[in-house]
């Protein structure tokens, strides 16, 4: 793991938070971002939040929340206040939609996927699978300067944060250093509601993140490229911006990150000698040194002298 800075205040207040989407159960790239999050917690003696991520209905498992828990709670990371899940709170994300509205910074959007990524062909760009998809701004009206678009009759509709020209938002990631991303050239304007209906992860997380106090945002690199586009949310609503701390990710063995969608396998906690062994392998991909190797302890036990390893490194960075 790249080597950590030291965060430029300590503690006080600290609140992180680990953010699971249910679409199945734990897997070991999971369970990386979870015990960092909670080790950056607990060695700043803060509070550790669970959110589940659930607002993308289609993709959600039924009961996979509790398996989460489940297995959280095998691996002794409890966290310090009542689980949130995003699909109860609907009405705080249109809230926020809204006040974009009175801003005059968002506007309907028809286009589909394939509408995009034919506009980009005849423009010239073919986009690379897994890439993002540049919108070229196909629906964006000339002016934006009408209020209260969102109150259209239609429903079949994406609504879409317009950009201002040459957008380019700087970070100090607490692992990485220094991010820089031009987000016009790198996502154009993004959308924040489907045309489904259902909001979208960039928006929910900016909300949820400031209605939950979060002042420390410890997850995988996979989620890196989000948050130019979160710190840019942030600035227009008014909220203030945590600290972030990217962790390296878990690839298989096609150098792809672990995901459900390449069928990762769950880990294994169904007794306590497996999730010492789960939590001795993201221990290792953390680049904690000199733990115990789960043998003979107890995993409070071994979770305290993981928090140790991790102040060490934080302070030795």
């Amino acid at each position: 793991m790249t080597n950590l800075k030291n965060p430029s205040s300590p503690a006080d207040g600290y609140r992180g938070r680990f953010a699971p989407s249910p679409t199945g159960p734990l897997h070991a790239g999971s369970l990386v971002a979870a015990l960092g999050s909670w080790l950056d917690a607990r060695q700043n003696q803060g509070k550790w939040l669970l959110r589940i991520e659930d607002l993308d209905t289609p993709r959600c498992i039924p009961g996979a929340d509790q398996e989460i828990m489940r297995q959280l709670l095998a691996c002794g990371l409890s966290w310090d206040e009542e689980p949130s899940w995003q699909s109860k709170h609907q009405e705080r994300y249109q809230n926020a939609l809204e006040r974009l509205n009175q801003l005059q910074t968002i506007y309907p959007c028809t286009c589909s996927r394939q509408t995009i990524a034919s506009a980009l062909e005849a423009q010239g760009m073919i986009t690379p699978r897994n890439q993002e998809i540049i919108y070229p701004g196909t629906c964006r009206p000339d002016e934006m300067k009408v209020n209260g678009m969102l109150h259209t009759s239609r429903v079949d509709i994406a609504w879409r944060l317009a950009l201002p020209p040459n957008l380019s938002i700087e970070f100090e990631d607490l692992a990485l250093g220094k991010e820089q991303q031009d987000l016009n050239r790198a996502v154009g304007d993004f959308v924040l509601r489907r045309r489904d209906g259902l909001f979208t992860y960039q928006l929910a997380v900016v909300v949820d993140d400031a209605e939950q106090g979060i002042t420390h945002i410890v997850r995988g690199q996979d989620l890196l490229s989000n948050t130019a586009r979160q710190i840019y949310l942030q600035k227009i609503l008014g909220y203030p911006t945590p600290s972030y701390l990217h962790l390296p990710l878990v690839l298989d063995e096609h150098g792809e990150k672990l995901s459900k969608q390449t069928l990762a396998t769950a880990i294994h906690t169904e007794n306590e000698q497996q999730a010492l062994n789960e939590l001795c392998k993201a221990a290792t991909h953390l680049g904690l040194r000199n733990l115990p190797d789960g043998n003979d302890i107890s995993i409070a036990e071994w979770l305290l002298a993981a928090t140790q390893a991790w102040s060490r490194k934080i302070t030795s960075s």
